[in-house]
């Protein structure tokens, strides 16, 4: 093959990679939180956060396939009740460069009737701020207009998932709400709640991406 031909194929092959990078869905890691013997907070009559957040997550798989036939290319931190390190969980998004990362999590308080979503950004360029404020915002703007959830607001949060995360995506930490609240504990862990739940996050996530 001539220096030139090769030349060619090479910025072909390169060309076409380029336009095929350009056309993929959008890459977006969802992390149930916490898995294993971590098993997160629980309620008092025993529902763990670890299995909430699971749930829920594998819902939107689901959902992505059936309701969007795979619009966006969903990956879980973890696929079962494993525990898997802070560390590795933001690797997979680094490695993936995905668009969007959002943390799974449930609350819980000493006053037993705080209730409502809660969503965590650190920010690291003002870019990532504004995506990952937008983002949350709209995650919680459906969870309250749609499902009736307390909206508490969107906060500054020095956890890891979010602190050790590549800074060019849109990443939240979202806590669906507390588990110390029985009825809100009893509300997610129930099939229809977490489908309704994941419903939203999901078709948020698409409209943020303006898909």
């Amino acid at each position: 093959m001539t220096l030139l031909l090769f030349c060619t194929v090479f910025l072909n092959l390169t060309y076409a990679q380029n336009v095929k990078d350009q056309a993929r869905n959008p890459i977006v890691i969802i992390d149930p939180g916490h898995g294993g013997k971590d098993a997160g907070a629980t309620s008092r009559n025993g529902i763990k956060e670890k299995d909430i957040t699971l749930d829920v997550a594998s819902k939107i798989v689901v959902l992505n396939n059936t309701l969007f036939e795979n619009l966006l290319m969903l990956y879980l931190t973890r696929y079962k009740d494993t525990l898997i390190s802070l560390g590795d969980r933001t690797e997979l998004s680094k490695k993936l460069k995905a668009d969007i990362f959002i943390s799974l999590h449930c609350n819980q308080a000493i006053n037993r009737t705080a209730s409502g979503t809660e969503v965590f950004i650190h920010p690291k360029s003002e870019v990532q701020a504004e995506e990952s404020a937008y983002l949350g915002f709209m995650i919680q703007k459906g969870l309250a207009d749609i499902l009736g959830i307390k909206n508490r607001g969107l906060k500054y949060g020095n956890f890891q998932v979010l602190r050790d995360n590549d800074n060019s995506n849109a990443t939240v930490l979202l806590e669906l709400g507390f588990l110390s609240q029985t009825d809100e504990a009893i509300y997610l862990s129930k099939e229809e709640s977490q489908s309704a739940v994941a419903l939203v996050i999901l078709q948020s996530i698409i409209k943020f991406l303006g898909l």
